[in-house]
């Protein structure tokens, strides 16, 4: 009876063990790791500076405060980092092809390729991850962290993107919108 117990533990251990090592990285992982890398542009943006502007439906409003923070990393190509672009770009497609996340919709504008995915339930996401890449400026990741955000109106929400007040959030949208020239931000 004492080795069965003793041999049970020990299956346990190593089984947890065994799923530490083999944990899939995670975008928020990626994101700490790289922020301070001198190829990405880092954006880590509370709600409270992402206000809607008077035009912005009651329900935009409504979905607003429903996101907590939002965190944008962005790599722009350069000439020098041309290869840095292509392992990363690889690096994130593989962390979002995870079990971690689930794709809501894939979309093409112009060059740009989009992917948004979540993480959470159907009904209730916590954190929507949007990946905008194009093979001639770069790609910017972005993570929205929310409390119970449905995914209709997020939707509903990025169509009315234009009346984000810009200016609340100061800079950091302007240099996001540097990155992706063909993104009207005004």
């Amino acid at each position: 009876m004492k080795n069965t117990i003793k041999t049970l533990s020990i299956l346990f251990f190593a089984s947890l063990l065994f799923a530490a090592c083999n944990k899939q990285p995670t975008v928020q992982q990626y994101y700490v790791e790289k922020q301070e890398n001198d190829n990405f542009i880092a954006i880590d943006l509370p709600a409270s500076l992402l206000k809607v502007g008077d035009a912005a439906s009651e329900e935009t409003k409504a979905t607003m405060a429903t996101i907590k923070k939002l965190n944008v990393l962005a790599f722009k190509i350069t000439e020098s980092n041309k290869e840095a672009f292509k392992t990363e770009y690889a690096q994130v497609k593989e962390i979002l092809k995870s079990d971690n996340y689930n794709e809501l919709m894939r979309m093409k504008h112009d060059n740009i390729n989009i992917v948004i995915n979540y993480q959470g339930s159907d009904d209730a996401i916590d954190e929507f991850i949007l990946f905008a890449s194009d093979n001639s400026k770069g790609f910017a990741l972005a993570r929205v962290l929310g409390n119970k955000m449905q995914p209709e109106k997020i939707m509903k929400m990025a169509e009315d993107f234009k009346n984000i007040d810009k200016e609340g959030a100061g800079d950091a949208l302007s240099q996001l919108a540097d990155l992706f020239g063909d993104i009207d931000m005004d």
